[in-house]
């Protein structure tokens, strides 16, 4: 070994300290998320610095708690989680510290529709989830039951599907990434909705992607947005939009094009052909299917962009399919030219999901 003086080992052992107890940032997210701590700064828009007390006061005021709250205690979770650039720290006065939210911190500000960032933290933090994560080893050793259906006796679609609260949690959630995304999409000037009238959402769930698409294009007017029937039971009404329910392993609607977001990384790669074939045989000659997915580069650094690619591969492990997984480019070309698509191409519109057009 180094000499343990030496700034090279001295940075080696504090990066091991840091990663041991990474468990404290999402678990002080997920913290600051249940007590609406960013509602709470933002204020509608002032977004003024705060104290932990000030902060515990707007919570209390809106809630109509009479619980006092632990001031101390909400300033260590503000204080470690203004490390990562979710909050701002301003020593004022005798040091006094004051908190207000980074553009990271805004992400988790409830919009006019109801939707943020947050409830994808909340999803992400659930018990039946948490469980999962101790077992991610056995997911190495035994890769034929994946860490969640360990802990919770079947897989996470399932089990799902029998917990109301979770699915409600789950379209939120999902609702609550999809806008922000769809919004830069649609504002960049991406051209692949053009000429399409009838388009197919796959794992559509609320129909929020298919509501934006649609008012941006006027062509498109018709969409069906298909998704697993409980799922579709509980979405809204939607003028122009068809609510339909189904297996995409069994059947995909037809339609001039279809679209997908988030839907071919939780599945194994016979799976992601088996859903490719059944989109190309419900398009037509020079048909198209848009997929949105996670796109790993193929270099590996420590950009946030590569870790959170590289993070969401582990938890599609975990939680859902041990041979799920995010992929690179040049696989899914190849899974397209399998599934029947002679023409691809990737457009990196946003930094998480990459565009990915298969053209029959």
């Amino acid at each position: 070994m180094a000499d343990e003086t030496s700034d090279r080992r001295n940075q080696a052992r504090i990066k091991i300290l840091e990663l041991a107890n990474m468990i404290s940032v999402p678990m002080s997210l997920n913290a600051a998320v249940r007590l609406k701590v960013p509602d709470a700064i933002w204020a509608g828009g002032s977004n003024s610095p705060l104290s932990a007390s000030q902060i515990l006061a707007v919570i209390r005021s809106s809630s109509s708690s009479s619980s006092g709250g632990d001031p101390e205690n909400l300033q260590r979770i503000l204080r470690m989680l203004a490390s990562y650039g979710v909050f701002e720290e301003h020593l004022v006065g005798s040091g006094e510290r004051k908190y207000s939210l980074t553009d990271v911190g805004k992400t988790l500000v409830t919009d006019a529709n109801g939707l943020s960032y947050a409830d994808y933290v909340l999803q992400h933090h659930q018990d039946e989830l948490l469980k999962a994560w101790p077992l991610v080893h056995e997911a190495v050793l035994d890769p034929s039951v994946e860490p969640f259906a360990r802990a919770n006796g079947e897989p996470a679609y399932s089990y799902y599907g029998k917990k109301p609260e979770m699915n409600v949690l789950m379209l939120r959630a999902m609702s609550g990434l999809s806008v922000p995304f769809m919004r830069a999409v649609l504002d960049s000037g991406y051209d692949g909705f053009a000429g399409v009238k009838r388009l197919v959402d796959v794992g559509g769930s609320a129909g929020d992607c298919l509501r934006m698409i649609m008012g941006k294009h006027p062509n498109v007017t018709e969409g069906i947005n298909f998704d697993l029937p409980e799922v579709v039971a509980k979405a809204p009404s939607i003028p122009g939009v068809t609510h339909v329910g189904g297996d995409m392993f069994e059947f995909i609607p037809t339609g001039d094009a279809i679209f997908m977001k988030w839907i071919l990384t939780t599945w194994t790669d016979d799976e992601v052909k088996s859903i490719m074939e059944n989109c190309c045989k419900a398009l037509p000659a020079g048909g198209k299917l848009i997929a949105c997915e996670p796109v790993l580069p193929k270099v590996s650094d420590d950009s946030h962009r590569t870790r959170a690619l590289l993070e969401g591969d582990i938890f599609v492990m975990t939680i859902y399919r041990t041979k799920g997984k995010h992929r690179t480019e040049e696989e899914f070309r190849k899974l397209g030219q399998l599934a029947g698509f002679p023409h691809f191409r990737a457009l990196y519109i946003d930094y998480f999901y990459t565009v990915l057009e298969f053209q029959k």
